[in-house]
This record gives C-alpha cells, structure tokens and sequence, in this order.
C-alpha cells in the first residue's frame, strides 16, 4: 500500500478546539498586563518613573507650610502625624503609584478642602522634621496655592444666578466649620443648605478675610452679574474649589503657585 493510500485510510485526529471570542480577550488582556508590568519595572530601573512621579509630585498640594517640593519629600518621614490632628481629615497619604511621592500627605481640595480655620495649623505643629514649618508661613502667609478661576464661563455668580440648595448634594460627606453654627466642630456642608439671590458661596465660606469677594461685571445697575476676585491673602486652602456648586468647578487651587505668578 502506498503512502498516499495509508494517509487517505488513516483515522481522522481530533479536531482542534476553536478558542472563543472571550477567550482570546481574555489572554490579550493577560499579556498586556505582563508586558505593561515589565515595561513599568524596566523604566522604573532606568530611572524614568521616579522622574515622572516627581513632576505629577509638584502638581500635589501640600499641607499648610509645606517647605519646598524635593526639600519636602527629602525632610517627611511619613509619620502620619498630620493626618491625625487634621480637624476635617482633610490631608491623605500618598500610594505606592505616586513613586518618590509614595507615604507623603497631600490634600484633595475639591473632596474635602484644608479647615484653615484650625487654630494654630496644627498639621505644622504636630510635623516633627520641620516638612511643614512656620517658618514658611510667616514667609508666605503658610501659602499652600493660589485660587483660579479656571472655569469662569461656569461661574453661577458671573451668570447673575442665585442657588438653592445644598452646595454639592445631599450625599456629599465634605465637612465645614461654620462659625455661625459651631466654631469648634465641623458639620456636613450637606447638613447646610443655602438659599441665595446671586451664588456667593466662594467668598461668603473663604475662611480668609479678604482673601476673595465679587466685583461688578458692568457699571449697569440692573446687571446681577458679578465675578471672584481673587487677592494676595489667599493662601490656597481650597474652600472655594470644595464649596463651588458647579461641576466641575469654575474655581480652582493651583498648587504652590505664587502671587507674583498669579497675573
């Protein structure tokens, strides 16, 4: 019997199982993961990730008196000792995704802006290698950013519209220390609602006197339409950017930026 004869009368092999669609999704997905995971760990060896981590590092805002970024991030030990005194638990420790940043306190100002209305900026008492000192903040009126209307097409106050309501939704956990209703302890700004003629929450809840108030986009006086105006007793403790009803923010804290660079 020839060759060809005993492959025609061979018995057929089994079919090979088609993989699904689902399948292969999934194995992409796999291998994606693995060759992201080797990518991350082969820049992290070159030197490139700590370098990009310390830029997205700057863009942090600090604590009250936090010195200079690399002096910063050189000086904190990553004690905690200022999440702990923090009245509203406004300042969070960084994750291991935030490289050199990695342990040190930051604060989310739009989720729960700095209670500047502390007495003595204990998060600079409580820090215990000077990362936050106030040194800076006789310097720099403990300066922790500068408020920005980076939204002014959004501004409520711009528009000559009034709110009603609470500030940012009635499941908003965000916590404030009205002095009208009780210095010491800070309530919910969900638990306060407001009904005003013409939005002003920005200026009427800054903690700093003076630190921002409206000014009149016209001579007309029938126009409602006013605008923040933001002065150099900001100190950049983002309550305005905490307490703006819009989403997102018309207002905004910039990280360490200056006064001099405000213009």
């Amino acid at each position: 019997m020839s060759k060809e004869s005993k492959k025609a009368n061979a018995p057929a092999g089994k079919p090979k199982k088609r993989m699904s669609k689902r399948d292969r999704e999934r194995r992409r997905a796999l291998l994606l993961s693995f060759l992201a995971g080797g990518a991350t760990v082969g820049l992290a060896l070159a030197g490139y990730y700590p370098i990009v981590t310390y830029a997205r590092a700057e863009n942090r805002l600090r604590p009250p008196g936090a010195i200079e970024e690399r002096e910063f991030l050189a000086s904190c030990i990553k004690c905690g000792q200022c999440v702990q005194v923090c009245p509203v638990e406004a300042i969070k420790l960084e994750d291991f995704t935030d490289g050199f940043s990695n342990g040190t306190p930051s604060i989310d100002a739009r989720t729960q802006a700095c209670d500047f209305s502390c007495d003595a900026v204990q998060c600079v008492l409580a820090c215990p290698t000077g990362a936050l000192t106030h040194e800076v903040s006789l310097k720099e009126q403990v300066r922790m950013g500068l408020a920005v209307l980076t939204r002014p097409d959004a501004c409520l106050a711009r528009k000559g519209l009034g709110f009603k309501g609470t500030a940012r939704g009635d499941d908003f956990p965000g916590l404030h220390r009205y002095i009208k209703v009780d210095r010491w302890n800070p309530i919910r700004i969900a638990d306060h609602p407001y009904d005003l003629e013409l939005c002003d929450l920005c200026v009427r809840e800054c903690p700093i006197k003076d630190a921002i108030h409206l000014e009149p986009l016209s001579k007309d006086p029938d126009d409602k339409r006013k605008t923040p105006v933001v002065t150099d007793k900001c100190v950049g403790c983002g309550f305005c950017e905490m307490i703006c009803p819009t989403e997102p923010p018309a207002i905004e804290i910039i990280p360490r930026k200056t006064w001099g660079a405000a213009s």
